[in-house]
Parts: C-alpha cells; sequence; structure tokens
C-alpha cells in the first residue's frame, strides 16, 4: 500500500513547515486529492492515523478534498469538470482534452499552535 508513504511524506512536509513557523504542534492537514492521483483517500486517512502518534501531528485532523478532473478542450476551449471518467467534451464532443487538474495530491494548508 503505498499511501503509507506518501503518509511519511506527508508529515514530514508537516514537520519542516511547522519547524520553518516556530509551531509546536500541527492542528489540522488539508489536502487535495485528484480523482486520477491513484491515492485512495480512505486508506490514506487510515494510514494517517497510525503514522500520525510520535509525531508533530499527533493531534492533527486530517481534511480531505476529492478533486473530480477538470480538462481544457483544445477544440472548442471550453473548461469543465468531468462528471464521469469518459474524457469527452461535454461542450461539443471532442476528444482532444488537456487535464488542468485531478491527477495529483497536494498539501493545501495547515492549522499550526505555537
Amino acid at each position: 500500500m503505498h499511501e503509507y508513504g506518501i503518509v511519511q511524506s506527508l508529515i514530514d512536509s508537516c514537520d519542516e513547515h511547522a519547524k520553518k513557523n516556530s509551531a509546536k504542534k500541527v492542528i489540522k492537514v488539508v489536502i487535495k486529492i485528484g480523482v486520477l492521483s491513484g491515492v485512495e483517500p480512505h486508506l490514506l486517512s487510515e494510514a494517517f492515523e497510525m503514522f500520525k502518534f510520535g509525531t508533530i501531528c499527533h493531534e492533527a485532523d486530517l481534511v480531505i478534498n476529492i478533486q473530480k478532473v477538470k480538462v481544457h478542450c483544445n477544440s472548442c476551449g471550453a473548461e469543465k469538470e468531468l462528471k464521469k471518467n469518459e474524457f469527452i467534451c461535454p461542450k461539443c464532443g471532442s476528444f482532444d482534452l488537456k487535464v488542468l487538474d485531478g491527477e495529483d495530491m497536494y498539501l493545501m494548508s495547515l492549522e499550526l499552535k505555537q
């Protein structure tokens, strides 16, 4: 399960940001996970709960926001969120799409305590 490695990187990143801001604790971690990222949100949440003990995140709540796939149609110029995982422009039916969002996982914000 690669979610364990992702959680370790996430906790390391939280620790780094906390040190830069002279914080003693991380209270809340907000992340965005794209539906095409390959990350299973429920497994990531379980791994975070398991691995946060003994770290700067030991009291932190994890908030996961799911990002749908957002595309730009190279044919008609429309930018739309796809309702299904069908890579067809909802406006003109073209297959000539560029993915703008929904493929990655991002650390969006941290709530820190001094």
